[in-house]
């Protein structure tokens, strides 16, 4: 009796454990006791590389938003082609455009000598974006962790899932919206651009289009000297997506839009969706928008890394000193 009672409490408590594991949510405290010097270390080697590259900052937080529309934040899109894996790498919205795997993978060895097999590859990108925009004169938020790596790629819903530089408005909507973000918080993640720079084969139509209503005609001639009609070669010369300020993470992005000087058509529609007029007018304030534009992307960003995360027994820890390969 006493025996099949023990077995009782034994599978009972296995029991409950399960359910706690698959149950397991994100927490900014995940790894205080396994891990409590991780955090620091990602955000001195991302200081680092911002600082050796402004650019950078921008790379790292696309590289998280990238990540978290396939498949949610799995670190997928880090994972290198195999026989059995097709790279994210190569989709079309990432193809020889997107970058910063080698701060991802610096940070990786950074955190195995702190303690080995238990800090995800996909936390390390939600960190390093925040750690990025802080770097640039960003606001800073509370990542919330624990999130496990995949141990796969999709590179059919990468072209099926993360918005591009072509799509007008409608498209736009509907992708965010697929991933639980509404246009009000599309339009504050887009302020994100206040960063970066941007291919030519991606803003060509832009300028080539014939679309005068939309587009300054004198940035549009600026930005066709670095960037020829199809043909012409120049395809991944570069361009800022912020005229003003790019290096900075500021306001400007949407002063931009303001006076059609958005270098994406992507960006460029955004303006043209009424999204009310008095929030318009607060993000364009000149002494008032940057801090606005602060506020409200904090929600947004803990938002979408909280997309269909992996936890508890679900996908693994990738254990090599690099994230782009399974254990």
């Amino acid at each position: 009796m006493a025996s099949k009672t023990l077995m009782y409490a034994v599978s009972l408590l296995l029991l409950v454990s399960g359910a706690f594991v698959c149950e397991a949510t994100l927490s900014p405290t995940f790894y205080d006791v396994i891990c409590p010097k991780a955090a620091a270390a990602i955000r001195n080697i991302v200081r680092t590389a911002v600082s050796r590259e402004r650019r950078m900052a921008a790379s790292l937080v696309r590289l998280h938003f990238h990540d978290c529309f396939v498949q949610g934040c799995d670190g997928s899109v880090l994972l290198d082609e195999t026989a059995t894996i097709r790279s994210e790498k190569f989709s079309f919205a990432n193809n020889n455009s997107i970058r910063g795997f080698n701060v991802i993978d610096e940070a990786k060895r950074a955190v195995e000598k702190l303690c080995p097999q238990k800090f995800s590859c996909a936390d390390i990108i939600a960190l390093a974006a925040r750690d990025a925009t802080v770097a640039v004169g960003g606001p800073t938020w509370t990542v919330k962790l624990g999130r496990r790596d995949s141990t796969t790629a999709n590179r059919a819903l990468a072209d099926r899932d993360i918005p591009n530089s072509f799509h007008d408005l409608p498209v736009l909507i509907a992708r965010f919206a697929a991933k639980g973000l509404n246009t009000r918080e599309m339009v504050a993640l887009s302020g994100s651009h206040t960063l970066g720079q941007s291919r030519c084969i991606s803003f060509r139509a832009r300028l080539y289009g014939g679309n005068g209503t939309n587009i300054d005609p004198n940035f549009a001639r600026m930005r066709r000297r670095g960037c020829p009609p199809a043909g012409g070669g120049g395809d991944f010369n570069l361009a800022p997506l912020d005229l003003v300020t790019p290096n900075s993470f500021d306001n400007n992005y949407f002063r931009n839009l303001q006076q059609r000087k958005g270098l994406l058509n992507s960006d460029q529609v955004l303006f043209n969706w009424s999204f009310g007029s008095d929030r318009q007018h607060r993000y364009l304030t000149t002494s008032k928008g940057r801090r606005f534009l602060l506020q409200n992307l904090l929600q947004p960003m803990v938002k979408m890394g909280d997309i269909s995360p992996l936890t508890g027994i679900n996908g693994i820890i990738r254990a090599a000193w690099c994230c782009s390969a399974l254990n």
